[in-house]
């Protein structure tokens, strides 16, 4: 399975990168952009060490794509989103998941008056590889669960790195394979079934900014209630990613991901990522 995942990631960097260098926008129409990089940690201790220790070796992918279009008073922001990380204790038998993230937003918008807009969203997100318990036990894999977001609203754009969105009226559906649901509920979904259906409002805000020079910051922010069912109980995804750039293709990467899904588990996950690497855009 790993082995197919790194293909996969392999293949879409690859289309990423061509449609970029063949994708001449010519029209102005289209805006285009991307990022890759790649992470690494490393930890070494000898038997002599008093402060105790064990080795390992992590290494994390990452790709963001942007392609954006603008005609008149019709705007359509689209992001595509690929993470991928693997860990290695010494002694360990196997390697550990740090990160797996295959992620769709689109989002389309009518100008009405100053900086609002009409607006129609789309959003899709699942996962590559399998992942498992603490016992070993497989309890996801790719495209379960996957959940899927669409609705009207309104938009709010200052520019391409402040918006927010408002969708009063959000269609969510959440899918994951039977055998995850054969003994109990999964992310939701409940047992014996394969899928749920909600129906309530979504915020989602965008916001990028400089520290300093070649120090940016990237906070994305979704917020979901669901009318029917428990709509106090507001899910909360919050991602943060900061970029120190050293020079054109070395960079040292924090990503932050914060998560409170009240149908998965009540209470705050949170993922963090450090590390060095090559950061590229193009």
């Amino acid at each position: 399975m790993k082995k197919t995942v790194f293909s996969l990631v392999l293949f879409l960097v690859v289309i990423a990168i061509n449609a970029q260098e063949t994708a001449t926008d010519t029209t102005k129409l289209w805006i285009k952009k991307g990022n890759f990089s790649l992470l690494f940690n490393q930890s070494s201790y000898n038997k002599q060490w008093l402060g105790g220790g064990t080795s390992n070796v992590a290494g994390n992918f990452g790709l963001n794509y942007d392609f954006n279009y603008k005609n008149g008073d019709v705007v359509w922001d689209n992001k595509f989103i690929l993470a991928y990380g693997l860990s290695k204790i010494k002694g360990a038998e196997k390697t550990a998941k740090t990160d797996d993230r295959l992620e769709l937003n689109s989002l389309w918008g009518k100008k009405t008056k100053g900086e609002w807009y009409y607006s129609l969203f789309f959003n899709f997100k699942t996962q590559m590889d399998s992942g498992f318990d603490k016992n070993g036990t497989r309890i996801s894999h790719f495209f379960s669960p996957a959940y899927f977001q669409f609705g009207p609203g309104m938009w709010w754009k200052k520019s391409n790195n402040l918006s927010v969105n408002f969708s009063p009226a959000t269609a969510k559906l959440i899918l994951v394979h039977p055998h995850f649901t054969e003994f109990g509920s999964s992310f939701g979904v409940l047992q014996g079934d394969s899928s749920r259906f909600e129906f309530g409002a979504s915020i989602s805000a965008y916001y990028k900014f400089n520290v300093m020079t070649n120090v940016s910051i990237e906070n994305r922010l979704n917020l979901y209630s669901n009318y029917l069912e428990n709509p106090q109980n507001v899910d909360v995804d919050y991602q943060m990613n900061v970029i120190m750039r050293i020079n054109k293709y070395l960079s040292a990467n924090v990503a932050v991901q914060a998560i409170y899904d009240d149908n998965s588990i009540q209470a705050v996950q949170v993922r963090e990522v450090f590390g060095l690497g090559v950061n590229y855009g193009f």
